[in-house]
């Protein structure tokens, strides 16, 4: 018998998802953004679920080839560009999209021979100074690439750092937006501004193209319930019971013995733990459901395990369900209460965990 936790991927949630964002993108194209082997949903489920999207987008040169082998035949963006001369061939003889965000790369493409044309995403840094050129610096980029024979078209785009907190004093959202323009002026270049949360709470700045990501997995960046922007998870992380203590009044639970019980209390361990991809952070009181009931975790996680208070769920016995975020317990909500965010959860699913896929429609 197999170990009981189950990762659950839902195609038809991913194909929702991504009709929410092409919704709130009026009329420009999607990039489905698939990094990170598809925010830990799978690459190929993400090949899937997103099927309709305008192009797909990743950082990781032998998954876009993989995309390509596996028949997709749209746009697909490097998002963090090329790391050495020798991708450019493989970016050329695939049809690539890639970044260009540092002077480095702009001289390796100058002295390439590109089979091309390789349409370029010109990265501007408009304030979050992670990459990009300096709006000052664009002109002259633009033009140096636009001398090249083996680049095709030319799109400008930045990252914003605070799009879910817009009035953010140390880099508002509209600060980025002026940096962004100022860089753009006179190019008249195509533009790439919104990630998920801009695409969500800041549509009139869609543009030419959006690059949806968390969203399109069924989660937000921000404060808002994925539910409340008609989201729908496409993870459900699940297990069941595996045993039941029942303790006294002032008995503790787990390593460290970070829950004591302050009355009778009927504690059920769930199969599992930090080596599944559950947060070992998550204290006391992160919500889990049993048996589609309210609970609450006990303690401290371990390796395989984790306990959970059964106050609130009288009727629970081994054997019963549990979902640790997913259907039923949102995973934002789940990664707040670990002080951390649901994209984190999702990637770390381990690969021990057992994964099972649901039809698209």
């Amino acid at each position: 018998m197999p170990r009981p936790i189950l990762a659950t991927i839902d195609i038809a949630a991913m194909q929702h998802n991504l009709a929410v964002a092409r919704a709130h993108a009026g009329a420009a194209r999607v990039w489905a953004v698939v990094k990170a082997n598809g925010y830990g949903h799978g690459l190929m489920n993400a090949l899937r679920g997103f099927a309709d999207a305008d192009g797909m987008a990743l950082v990781e040169p032998d998954a876009a080839v993989l995309l390509r082998q596996r028949g997709w035949r749209k746009p697909v963006l490097l998002l963090e560009g090329f790391f050495d001369a020798a991708d450019l061939e493989a970016i050329a003889s695939h049809g690539l999209d890639t970044v260009v965000h540092c002077e480095e790369q702009l001289r390796m493409l100058e002295i390439a021979s590109l089979r091309g044309p390789v349409n370029i995403h010109l990265k501007v840094n408009s304030g979050m100074n992670r990459l990009g050129f300096r709006p000052h610096q664009v002109a002259s980029v633009h033009a140096r690439l636009r001398a090249l024979s083996g680049v095709g078209q030319i799109v400008l785009v930045t990252h914003f750092a605070n799009a879910d907190d817009e009035h953010n004093p140390a880099l508002p959202l509209a600060e980025q937006v002026r940096r962004m323009r100022e860089a753009a002026a006179g190019l008249d270049v195509p533009l790439s501004l919104c990630n998920s949360a801009a695409s969500l709470l800041h549509g009139e700045l869609t543009e030419d193209w959006v690059r949806p990501g968390i969203m399109l997995y069924g989660g937000t960046p921000g404060a808002a319930p994925a539910a409340s922007f008609g989201l729908t998870p496409a993870m459900t992380l699940s297990s069941r019971l595996i045993a039941i203590q029942e303790i006294a009044p002032g008995e503790a639970v787990g390593y460290g013995s970070r829950f004591v019980a302050g009355k009778p209390t009927r504690i059920g361990v769930v199969a599992c733990g930090y080596a599944d991809g559950y947060p070992r952070h998550a204290p006391s009181g992160t919500p889990i459901l049993v048996g589609g009931v309210r609970c609450a975790l006990a303690g401290r996680v371990s390796m395989d395990m984790l306990a959970v208070d059964l106050s609130n769920a009288p009727q629970a016995q081994v054997g019963s369900s549990v979902t640790l975020w997913g259907e039923g317990m949102p995973i934002d909500e789940v990664a707040h209460a670990a002080g951390t965010i649901g994209y984190e959860l999702m990637c770390a699913v381990a690969p021990r965990v057992a994964v099972a896929v649901r039809g698209d429609n």
